[in-house]
């Protein structure tokens, strides 16, 4: 995995920006810097900008994301997409350890068959004993329901459950595509790539209850789709407002699930999915909640950006780490995706 500052993530993309618009109107030199400064005026204006983003992961090298900003099409992408994840299930599992009885596999950003896990398992000679399931084009919430997946597992009899996230969100950009929307995506979007396992040995968080929500009229809101030129993100600017509007009742049936009130949210620190500075402010405001209480979603924001899927569980690992959130804390984790959907979970750290 590489990083970028945001700084020069936000030049890189005015510079691509306009190396691909002066192939497509064939400008000349004068013409391609007088583009870069205009498009490099809107990242000024919409694109998230530090200290609220400070670096991004990326998963290829130099020679690859100039190979991307040529226009390389979905077949290629996918391509990088599965040599990236391959190496990556490589480096998480060897013979050495013991197989878990169940794999599941998350990600929206790429998909091949058979799959990294499927080849892993086969590889290791754990196909007897392990079991794989693919939890697959859910987005930004899917840690979620993968989640309830393996709760599921457990509850069978499972012993050990692993949970891969493979989002390689840079491999979807577009430099072709110069509308606001878009250019905005392309500044919040970064790769995350993290493994972690459901068991009853050790210390972690309990999974206490979930709840989901699609809500009426929004399909159209938020949306992922296939492209010629890798996978394209819609998003509406009224996402943050169709949210907060449901969100404190939301919340409250998630506490209600749990034999529980929204007073115990003063005792809660929340895991909330950061599609962007303004949803985190969103659920803050709403909910009446403290900086403090918001604060590892917004740290995770600072130092990786949006990570799809696996942005979560980056939260999640951060919360277990720190030693200000006690044994004992509630962990309400809220995440959002197409839909629109609303997803949620009560974890209590142990």
């Amino acid at each position: 995995m590489f990083e970028m500052s945001q700084e020069r993530s936000l030049d890189w993309l005015a510079d691509a920006h306009a190396e691909a618009e002066a192939r497509r109107a064939q400008l000349d030199e004068r013409g391609k810097r007088a583009f870069r400064d205009k498009l490099a005026r809107i990242l000024a204006r919409a694109a998230c900008q530090p200290p609220k983003i400070l670096r991004r992961g990326h998963s290829l090298t130099d020679a690859r994301r100039a190979e991307l900003a040529g226009g390389l099409g979905t077949a290629a992408r996918t391509k990088l997409f599965g040599e990236v994840v391959d190496e990556y299930f490589a480096r998480a599992y060897s013979a050495d350890e013991a197989a878990p009885d169940d794999l599941i596999h998350v990600t929206c950003t790429g998909y091949l068959s058979p799959s990294a896990a499927q080849k892993t398992v086969a590889k290791l000679g754990w196909g007897s004993a392990t079991r794989v399931t693919h939890a697959y084009q859910m987005g930004c919430y899917a840690s979620l329901p993968a989640v309830r997946i393996g709760a599921g597992f457990a509850a069978l009899g499972a012993r050990r459950v692993d949970i891969v996230h493979t989002e390689l969100c840079s491999l979807h950009v577009d430099v072709a595509d110069h509308r606001i929307e878009q250019l905005v995506v392309q500044s919040l979007f970064a790769d995350g790539l993290i493994r972690y396992s459901l068991s009853n040995e050790g210390p972690g968080l309990e999974l206490v209850t979930a709840y989901e929500r699609i809500l009426p009229d929004s399909a159209a809101s938020m949306s992922w789709i296939v492209g010629d030129q890798g996978m394209q993100m819609s998003l509406a600017r009224d996402v943050p407002d169709r949210i907060g509007r449901v969100l404190r009742t939301f919340v409250l049936e998630l506490y209600r699930r749990a034999g529980l009130d929204l007073s115990a949210m003063k005792r809660s620190v929340f895991a909330v999915h950061p599609g962007g500075p303004k949803i985190i402010d969103g659920v803050r405001d709403v909910l009446e909640l403290t900086e403090a209480q918001v604060e590892a979603s917004r740290l995770v924001l600072r130092d990786h950006g949006n990570m799809s899927s696996a942005t979560l569980p980056h939260i999640w690992m951060a919360l277990l780490a720190d030693p200000r959130v006690p044994v004992g804390t509630l962990i309400p984790s809220l995440a959002f995706g197409p839909g629109l959907t609303v997803c949620g979970a009560l974890f209590e750290k142990r």
